[in-house]
């Protein structure tokens, strides 16, 4: 039974702290749409997501209503598209554009898995596939896409992160009269997982069934609130209270990831414990690190506090549910955090802190703006960084990074929405090109070797 406390503190949650469902997110397998033409697979793949996710806005609408819980987002992640393109890589275009036409049909905000895996090597389809992606993001609305280059099991593979570099640039490009939009629902990975309900990096991995719930849960401004009301506990204490209080988002995240699994006919997959902020001031994991005593988040210390955050939340989660999964942390998007974006704006939070942040917490170089003119093999650079930090650490990292066309250090561009605004950053001037242009695979570390 709850108590009157426990139901005053959880409408408290809702309505001050902005406690809510931050996506339920329906992962669908389309391996079964694979047919003799590109025509006849973009046909089959419109009329799956239309008949299993017909009614994911409709039940989420409603759970949202009987439980007094905000569901922010209702979203579709499918097979990775590149293995549904194989057949005809060169008409990609084709089932990407049927991805987009089924999210507006069904109303989900967004649709993930215009995806590649391809840690290890590049067949020739897949990389036919990838070079696709420029154009399908910039002529859809709805769809995400994400490649993955490296795993702790693999190494990276640099002739796919040279690539990549290029492909954001070209996304950037063509997307240009929206200060690169494009390059804000594309996504690289190392240690891509299967079941991530967050765009705009999820897909639906083949070890996955057939139709899977997965949501994502967060509460930024509930932890923060907690942490007002212990300003002198020391740091045990801290993380004492921010496992209790990730227990709490947890619970909420699996009672509807339940039900919603039920109503739908799909399996429940996981809960995602991620502290994922909006651009709205009390909803800011900025907000917390600084609640912990630092005066600027990207400070000495942003680093240790961001472990210790990232940590607790895991820990209260786990508790809560035998079904966690996802990326499972504390997200750090600049430009979808208010804290990050005055952080940047000031000086005292840039990419190379970033960079370090990312060794403790989910996922890496999220939503940064970066000038227009920076080189394809800066960008690749900047993957393989991240990529290292994953591959070494066996963890995911990732990097969501917008060359805004005509921008410089110092411009901001502005998405609207929970893609929020952000600061252009600075990036180091030396080139990094020949490390690059050697291509090949980084091997993978002594310590993957465990079988």
């Amino acid at each position: 039974m709850f108590s009157t406390n426990d139901v005053l503190e959880t409408v408290n949650m809702i309505e001050r702290e902005h406690l809510d469902i931050r996506t339920v997110t329906m992962g669908i397998s389309l391996m079964s749409c694979i047919s003799g033409t590109a025509q006849k697979t973009a046909d089959k793949v419109y009329d799956t997501i239309c008949k299993r996710a017909e009614n994911i806005v409709k039940v989420t609408g409603d759970l949202s209503r009987e439980y007094g819980i905000p569901i922010v987002n209702k979203r579709v992640s499918i097979t990775p598209a590149s293995l549904i393109c194989a057949p005809f890589a060169e008409k990609s275009f084709m089932i990407g554009k049927a991805l987009d036409n089924a999210a507006k049909t069904v109303g989900v905000d967004f649709l993930g898995g215009y995806s590649a895996l391809v840690h290890k090597g590049m067949a020739d389809y897949e990389k036919k596939f990838i070079c696709t992606i420029p154009e399908v993001l910039a002529d859809t609305e709805r769809l995400c896409s994400s490649v993955n280059v490296g795993s702790s099991k693999s190494g990276i593979n640099m002739d796919a992160v040279k690539l990549m570099g290029e492909i954001i640039k070209q996304t950037a490009q063509k997307t240009a009269q929206k200060d690169g939009f494009g390059c804000a629902k594309l996504v690289v990975f190392c240690n891509a997982v299967e079941d991530n309900p967050f765009m705009a990096g999820a897909f639906h991995g083949v070890g996955e069934g057939e139709t899977v719930i997965n949501v994502g849960v967060s509460g930024p401004g509930v932890v923060q609130h907690a942490l007002e009301t212990v300003r002198r506990a020391d740091l045990t204490e801290v993380a004492e209270i921010i496992k209790r209080t990730a227990f709490k988002i947890t619970r909420a995240g699996q009672l509807i990831a339940k039900e919603a699994a039920k109503r739908l006919g799909a399996e429940f997959g996981i809960v995602d414990l991620s502290l994922a902020p909006t651009p709205a001031r009390g909803d800011s994991v900025a907000a917390i690190l600084e609640e912990m005593g630092l005066e600027c988040v990207g400070t000495h210390g942003t680093t240790a506090c961001l472990a210790m955050l990232n940590d607790a939340v895991k820990k209260g989660g786990v508790m809560a549910s035998s079904r966690v999964g996802g990326l499972s942390g504390a997200f750090i998007p600049v430009s979808e955090d208010i804290g990050m974006i005055e952080a940047a704006e000031r000086g005292t939070l840039c990419i190379d802190k970033l960079e370090a942040m990312t060794a403790v917490c989910s996922v890496g170089l999220d939503m940064i703006a970066v000038p227009g003119d920076v080189s394809a093999s800066t960008i690749s650079a900047i993957i393989a960084d991240e990529a290292a930090i994953g591959m070494i650490n066996n963890k995911t990292t990732a990097v969501r990074i917008i060359p805004a066309p005509g921008k410089k250090e110092g411009d901001e561009v502005n998405f609207g929405g929970l893609l929020g605004r952000a600061p252009i950053m600075s990036v180091h001037g030396e080139s990094a090109e020949n490390f690059i242009l050697r291509g090949g695979l980084i091997p993978a570390p002594i310590h993957s070797n465990k079988n």
